[in-house]
């Protein structure tokens, strides 16, 4: 059977009881206030964002490693039989962008229109 309490022990428990709702609520107030939420929120995305960057800067430097590997020896002497026909069409494609862009402003000033 259940022990009879007396007033003193009921109030004690009241008290205590309230106390316990003080912390909650108190604890409840912190965690729904706007600025916790916000900080809560910068710091889940800023981690996010660091997780990703750091994912895409090792992606990075694993493709430079590999394209490196394709115009160096392991030796580390370059290997100009790769580098020569790179470099060789990089300046066709650069050649061909200036040459266009000039003479594309040469075909907006005979027809009077404005590039742009």
């Amino acid at each position: 059977m259940a022990e009879a309490r007396t007033p003193a022990q009921i109030e004690a428990d009241i008290d205590r009881r309230r106390q316990e709702l003080a912390v909650v609520l108190d604890e409840i107030g912190v965690r729904m206030h706007p600025s916790t939420i916000i900080g809560d929120a910068r710091a889940k995305v800023s981690s996010k964002v660091d997780h990703v960057a750091g994912r895409a800067c090792v992606a990075a430097n694993r493709v430079v490693s590999q394209v490196r590997s394709g115009f160096v020896s392991k030796e580390g002497e370059p290997r100009l039989e790769r580098i020569v026909p790179v470099a060789m069409v990089a300046v066709g494609v650069i050649g061909l962008l200036v040459s266009s862009s000039k003479s594309g402003g040469k075909a907006a000033k005979a027809t009077g229109r404005r590039k742009g």
